[in-house]
């Protein structure tokens, strides 16, 4: 059904309805006024009537009365009934002589009985003398021979004037009803044509031309109404259109990019992903809006992704593939939180990189350094005994100072490809370790004396200060060994003749914190960001040369990474370096280690 038939039978209907209830409320108003208006009348004349009969001085006959009560009832235009206080009708204007002597005794007619309780009985009621209905007005009248005047007048008078009424008011229905028709067709031609104009917009943005329309839409609320959809539609339209921009220029991104990406919601669908996450993880099929687990074979790489959705949990893991040639992946997953900066899981990314080519260049470089230190350990070897046979068998003092000088430098750089082949072990991973509870005093004792040579000639002591609480510490003997030789030889190479060095050891938060700290010239705020980078050495340590090789830091920093432990350096206020190794403090039932150095 059309609009325009919608609008004109609801405004037609509207119109009918309340004409037909105007109407009926004017009638049942009118014919309650002309009933009051009659009955007040009527009473009145029945007052009147009342008033003529009391005056009556002398008892008069029944003819008389009859009379009276007949030109009562011709001036008044009304039934006049004269009934005596027994009830016997003693005149009515309706009846004759012989009729007033068949009538029924009135006593007990409700008027009546209301007249004699009260003073005036009203009622309007069906007549059994003349079959019509009435409206009766009663009176006491104060006579001895009549008890009560009553006036009776037929409602077909006031039934003939309200049908008067209802001919003109239906007439008037009539016209007003033609005059709805029209004005509700013209209406609802209007209204349907502005609503069509609206629909014929609404569609064409239903088919995608956002264009602004040049209709004019009217100033009441439909076009009020009207313009605020088309202005939200516009809006939309460059909302879509910024999407669509946005969406096209991270899809360029993302195609563009060496990375795979892989973007999962809250249940675990697929809602974006690249075509390089696809090579990497060999998915076969479109993978959007399927499952994540549909798609990841690798259990690892599928575990990440569920930790992040279920226990927002960011997580970076190596994966390696055996494959020919071996593929390695660093895929890291984060929780995806709202566009507009609001807590709360939306969803995961997955990024993966590719470090095949990167691991297989580094197995490249380890295995160059592995090869050409072992190379270089022979020759060197070779070197330094013939050397030393040599200052043992001549006596040339100009020779032995040239041998000394061979002696030193081969010694140094056997010294380098020992800390070569170290590294190597340590990037391979093939210096497990060997986890037992130590005695911290006694690591620090045996390094004490295996430097006391170098101690000595510059005149340094140790200042030594173990908390109590840091006195055993779980680690790998021989490697902790290593890292503070190491450290407290620096600390040795670089402080000046008569100085101290500090080590200090305390236990924070179950963290094993050890502090050492020399009163050499510092390192230069520049290198200290890199003074553990493999063969960095600093301006100063040149000019000075005390003879390292520019590894054992780097050495350092790998051994305490094996113990999920991590090692700065700072520069102390009063002067001097200060190097401060943060151990994690583990339970554990090992024996303790007595080092017998």
């Amino acid at each position: 059904m059309k609009i325009r038939t919608r609008l004109f039978g609801a405004a037609l209907g509207v119109a009918t309805v309340s004409l037909l209830l105007a109407a009926s409320l004017v009638s049942w108003s009118l014919q309650r006024e002309l009933l009051d208006r009659v009955e007040t009348e009527l009473v009145e004349q029945a007052r009147l009537v009342s008033e003529l009969v009391s005056r009556r001085g002398v008892s008069p006959s029944i003819e008389e009365l009859d009379r009276e009560a007949d030109s009562l009832g011709r001036q008044l235009g009304a039934r006049v009934t004269l009934i005596a206080p027994n009830g016997r009708v003693v005149g009515d204007s309706s009846e004759s002589l012989d009729g007033i002597a068949n009538m029924e005794n009135h006593g007990s007619r409700p008027e009546i009985l209301l007249a004699r309780d009260s003073g005036l009985g009203v009622t309007q009621r069906f007549s059994t003398t003349v079959e019509i209905d009435f409206l009766y007005a009663a009176l006491p009248v104060d006579h001895p021979s009549v008890g009560f005047a009553r006036l009776a007048l037929p409602l077909t008078v006031v039934e003939d004037q309200l049908a008067t009424v209802q001919s003109a008011t239906a007439v008037g229905i009539v016209i007003a009803l033609t005059s709805a028709l029209i004005l509700a067709w013209f209406t609802s031609t209007a209204m349907s044509s502005r609503v069509s104009s609206i629909a014929a917009v609404a569609r064409r943005y239903a088919r995608g031309d956002l264009s602004p329309p040049s209709y004019n839409y009217g100033n009441d609320e439909i076009g009020t109404v009207a313009r605020a959809l088309d202005a939200s539609v516009q809006e939309l339209g460059n909302r879509l259109n910024e999407i669509s921009r946005q969406r096209a220029l991270t899809d360029a991104i993302l195609s563009s990019m060496a990375e795979g990406v892989l973007l999962v919601d809250t249940s675990g669908f697929v809602r974006m992903a690249n075509d390089k996450v696809q090579s990497m993880l060999n998915i076969d099929k479109p993978p959007i809006g399927c499952h994540y687990r549909d798609l990841i074979k690798q259990e690892q790489i599928a575990q990440q992704v569920q930790d992040a959705l279920q226990k927002n949990k960011t997580t970076r893991l190596e994966v390696r593939f055996n494959t020919l040639p071996e593929k390695t992946l660093l895929a890291s997953a984060t929780v995806l939180s709202g566009s507009d900066g609001s807590e709360g899981n939306q969803g995961a990314v997955m990024v993966l990189h590719d470090m095949s080519d990167f691991k297989r260049a580094e197995q490249v470089r380890q295995d160059f350094v592995a090869n050409v230190s072992h190379e270089l350990r022979t020759p060197i070897t070779a070197i330094r005994a013939s050397v030393d046979a040599l200052i043992d068998d001549d006596a040339d003092k100009q020779g032995n100072r040239f041998l000394d000088i061979i002696a030193r430098h081969t010694q140094r750089m056997g010294r380098l490809v020992s800390d070569l082949l170290r590294l190597a072990r340590l990037d391979a991973g093939q210096e497990p370790l060997k986890l037992v509870l130590v005695s911290l005093p006694a690591i620090v004792s045996a390094v004490q004396t295996e430097l006391a040579p170098l101690l000595e000639n510059k005149a340094l002591r140790i200042d030594v200060n173990i908390d109590p609480k840091a006195q055993e510490v779980v680690v790998d003997s021989s490697k902790l060994h290593d890292v503070l030789k190491n450290l407290i030889e620096n600390a040795a190479n670089y402080g000046p003749s008569g100085s101290f060095i500090e080590f200090t050891a305390l236990n924070e938060s179950d963290d094993i914190i050890i502090k050492i700290e020399d009163q050499g010239p510092g390192i230069p705020e520049a290198s200290l960001s890199r003074i553990f980078e493999r063969f960095y050495r600093v301006e100063e340590s040149r000019v000075r040369d005390p003879g390292g090789t520019g590894l054992g830091l780097s050495i350092v920093k790998h051994l305490l990474g094996l113990h999920d432990g991590s090692i700065i350096a700072k520069n102390r206020s009063s002067g001097g370096a200060s190097f401060i190794i943060t151990l994690p403090q583990r339970n554990t039932t090992a024996r303790e280690v007595t080092l017998d150095i």
